[in-house]
Formats: structure tokens, sequence, C-alpha cells
């Protein structure tokens, strides 16, 4: 395809990418309003439930640096266009699924295709944007990539409504369809130019870390983070990961260049990305929670709320603005402090304080808008032409490890805080006084069982416990966010440009259409 041709269509081409990114974004938590249904339905288990839910995320976080290196062997185009098929197919399987263990299979695999999916689209805006326009572009694409989370809630629970459970599976069908017949039009075929080949070594030991690591991750809430199951998923993973590291090092023709990490631009970055993804799902996987069982919402107008946080549709566009102002350092520290301001204030709410939980809801989406952007520009542009792939999968893999820290160390503290603060419920029979102390659900179920005045006190000193454990859980997102800041303000340079001393490669070298291949798939 004519470059003149491609630098035309290039704000179409965002907004194909962009759709892509909003169908990953709303099938993270879309779930997790129709898991009583898909009891009765399927007769699941609770630990079939959980990996309806956690599947998803243990396969499209685990796969997404092998995904980024067989973006750059084999062509981003191609890659997007495989990944939404997988996507859109297994999103069709999972809404007749007739089992729980299909249904688990289908979201398994409605992750792998997520994971084809999105580090080729932010290696497609690298290459069909000039450097002056990226910052914005990315700006977009941040801001595509975090509001199909909230939107998810929103979907399932005007779903929900109307329809069976699986039909919010069906909204993706159509949107795929778009995507794919759009982009196999518009969006230009790019690959590295003279790639060595697939560093197979490094690509199934990135595979099998980040899946052990995120198996751990997710596990952990569930049973404990001295499991020996967590444990020793959790070992493995960082031994895996090591052992990536090292055989990169050694390898001459490696996946990912790990020695960027010790560049202050590239790794500050990295973190800065998983710090603001942490402060995301686990002020979301609160939130929900807050919204449907204290102030006693149904899904969709819990889901509605959620929006509050598309404030971060503001803060993207002003994110590249603000670098060329105050520059990339100040960019960054602004945007994790007012992260850490917004959870501060979702902390401090009490039983009854829907508009500070919305204000702050609203601030933290601002503050992301404005942090997220700047810092995954800044991976980008260090990554050389040969990894653009591999370097997009970077910022993304950090978006899906803040996210799976955040619930994991989110969902420990608030059950512990939750069941401490509980009033006495030994005077319940033994499986009542379970279902209580597993969630406040559970303690308005057993209060509607149990009727007048003692469901009453019940079911307050459970949202009680609730609030208070809201608020320590929360507080530890909040510290995240300000050491993410601190380590922002003392590791990224000011500005956005790049000196040959900071790569081995030029920046320029990136832009360079030597690895762009014909369109096509």
């Amino acid at each position: 395809m004519d470059r003149d041709i491609v630098h035309q269509c290039r704000w179409k081409i965002l907004a194909v990418l962009c759709l892509s990114l909003v169908l990953i974004g709303l099938d993270t938590l879309i779930l997790n309003l129709a898991l009583p249904s898909i009891q009765t339905d399927l007769g699941a288990g609770t630990s079939q439930l959980q990996w309806t839910v956690d599947g998803y995320a243990l396969a499209f976080g685990g796969l997404l640096l092998m995904a980024g290196g067989l973006a750059d062997r084999f062509g981003r185009k191609r890659l997007l266009a495989v990944g939404i098929v997988v996507f859109a197919a297994f999103s069709l399987a999972a809404a007749f699924a007739t089992s729980p263990g299909g249904l688990i299979l289908f979201r398994v695999l409605m992750g792998v295709g997520a994971a084809l999916m999105m580090p080729a689209t932010l290696a497609i805006i690298r290459d069909v944007f000039p450097v002056e326009e990226q910052g914005k572009a990315i700006g977009i694409w941040s801001g595509a990539a975090a509001i199909g989370v909230p939107l998810g809630p929103v979907v399932s629970g005007l779903f929900l409504e109307h329809f069976w459970w699986g039909s919010m599976f069906l909204i993706n069908v159509p949107l795929a369809v778009l995507a794919l017949v759009v982009g196999f039009l518009l969006i230009p075929e790019s690959k590295a130019a003279g790639h060595p080949g697939l560093d197979l070594l490094g690509a199934l030991l990135s595979v099998g870390g980040l899946v052990a690591l995120v198996y751990g991750l997710v596990e952990a809430p569930h049973n404990g983070w001295t499991d020996p199951v967590t444990f020793g998923a959790l070992g493995l993973g960082l031994v895996l990961l090591v052992a990536f590291v090292v055989w990169e090092l050694r390898t001459p023709n490696p996946m990912l260049d790990v020695r960027l990490f010790v560049n202050g631009r590239y790794g500050a970055s990295a973190l800065a990305i998983t710090c603001v993804s942490f402060g995301l799902y686990s002020g979301l996987f609160l939130l929900t929670q807050y919204l449907q069982s204290v102030l006693e919402l149904d899904p969709l107008a819990a889901g509605i709320r959620m929006l509050a946080i598309s404030t971060m549709i503001v803060g993207a566009p002003a994110s590249p603005k603000l670098v060329e102002r105050i520059g990339l350092k100040g960019t960054v520290v602004v945007g994790l402090l007012l992260c850490a301001a917004g959870l501060g204030l979702l902390a401090g709410v009490g039983a009854d304080a829907q508009a500070q939980a919305l204000i702050g809801l609203a601030v933290f989406g601002l503050g992301m808008g404005i942090a997220l952007p700047a810092a995954v520009d800044a991976i980008l542009i260090l990554s050389s032409d040969k990894q653009a792939g591999a370097g997009s999968a970077v910022a993304d893999t950090g978006m899906q490890i803040g996210g799976a820290l955040g619930i994991a160390i989110s969902g420990s503290v608030i059950a512990t805080l939750y069941r401490d603060g509980l009033p006495n419920v030994d005077q319940l029979p033994a499986e009542a006084g379970r279902a209580v102390e597993e969630s406040v659900a559970g303690a308005a179920a057993v209060a509607g069982r149990l009727g007048g005045d003692a469901g009453r006190r019940l079911l307050e000193g459970a949202q009680d416990a609730f609030v208070d454990g809201f608020a320590g859980t929360l507080s530890i997102a909040v510290a995240v966010a300000v050491v993410g800041a601190l380590v922002a303000a003392l590791a990224l340079p000011r500005g956005r440009t790049v000196g040959v001393d900071e790569v081995g490669e030029p920046a320029a070298a990136a832009q360079s259409p030597e690895g762009t291949a014909p369109a096509g798939l």
C-alpha cells in the first residue's frame, strides 16, 4: 500500500485499532455480573465460575510477550487479523456454551485472541503515524484500551435485563467482523525487516513464566498467598522469567532487548503503566462490590456509575500537550498523583457516599488518561523497529500484570479485613455463618432469610465491615500510585525525544519504512 495513502487513512486506521481494544476491554469484567445466571443454567461450581473469569486473564496475560514477537516476525496486520478471528469465533462459541468446562475453554481461547491483537495495535500505530503525531495517537489508544473495562459491566447489565447470559458475547461478533473488514482494506502490513527468526526458547520461557505468575496471582485471593499451589506458581513464574532474562541477554537474536529496562525512560515508564493498572483494576474490583452490595444498586445502575472513569477520554488527548509543556517526567508524575488522589477519595467513602465515590473515580480516570499515553509512548520510542511488537507487548504486559496484582492483593486484603470487622456470627448456623464471612452478598442473602431487626442488623454490620475494609485496601493502591510517581520523578528524563546514547538504534530508525511490506493478510 502506498505510504501517502496510508498517511491519509491513518486516523481511520486508528479507529479500527481502537475498536479492537474496546472489544478486549469489554470482556475483562463482562462476566462478573452474569455468574449467578451461569451457575444456575450450567450447574457450575464455585471453582468453575472463578475460571470462567480468570481463564481469559490467564491466556491474555501469559501470551502477550510471545504475541509481540510473532507480530514482528510474521507481520502485525496478520497477527491482528488472526487475533480478531479467534476472538470472534470463540465469543460466538461462548454464547452457546452448554457446560462449565466448555465455557472456560472458550474464554481461554478468547484470551488467546486478545493476546494476539493487543501488541499488534501499538506496533501498527508506530508504523502508520509520524513521530510528531504518535503521542496523540497513543493517547487515543490508551483511552480506548481503558474505557472497555468499565463498559463491560454496563453491557452485561443491559443484556442481562433483556436476554440470556450468553447474549453478552454476541456483541463481539459484528464488531469484530467490522474491524476485520475495514482493517483488511486500510491497514498496511509491516514486519521487522531482516528478522532473524522467532526466538523459540525465549518465547516458551516468557509464556511459561507469565502464565505461572498470572495463575498464582488469580489463585491468591481464593486460596491464600501461602497455599502451596499459589506459592509454587508464583515461584515457578519468577524462576522462568529470570531464565527468560538470562537467555535474552545471551542469545544473539533476542525476542526482547531486556537491557532497555535499565534505561530510566523505559523501566520507569513500564513501572508507571503497572502502577496505573494496579489502581484501575483494584478500584473497579472493589467499587463494583461497593455499588451493588453496600449501595444495593442493580447491575445496570452500578455499571452506568462506573462510567465516571470516562474522564480518561479528556486526559488522554491532553497528555501529549502536557509532555510538550512540562515534559515527560512532569506529565507522568502529575498523572500518577491524580490517580493517587482519586483512589484516596474512593478510600474515604462511607456507607452512603455515592457522590464522593464517583468523584474519586473521575479524578482517577483523568490521572490515568494523562499518565498512561506518555508512559506507553516513552517505551515505543526506545523500541527498535525490529522489536516494535515486542516493545508494545511490554506496555501491554505491564497493564495485565498490574491488573492481576491489583485484583489479587485487593481481593486478599479486603477478604481479611471484612472478616475481621464483622460482628459476631457464632450464633448463626455454620453454613449461614460461612456465607456471611465470604461476602456482603452472602450476608444479604442470610439477612433476607432472617428478616426483621436481626436481619437488618446483620446486613448493616456486614456493610460497615466492608466499607472499613474498602478504605484499608484502597490505601494500598494509593501507596502504589505514590511510589510510581516518586520513581518517575527520579528516573524519567524531562523531554520526549531520545538521543542515540539512550538506545542502540536511533529513534529515527524506528520510523524507517524499510520494515513495511505490501498490504494483505
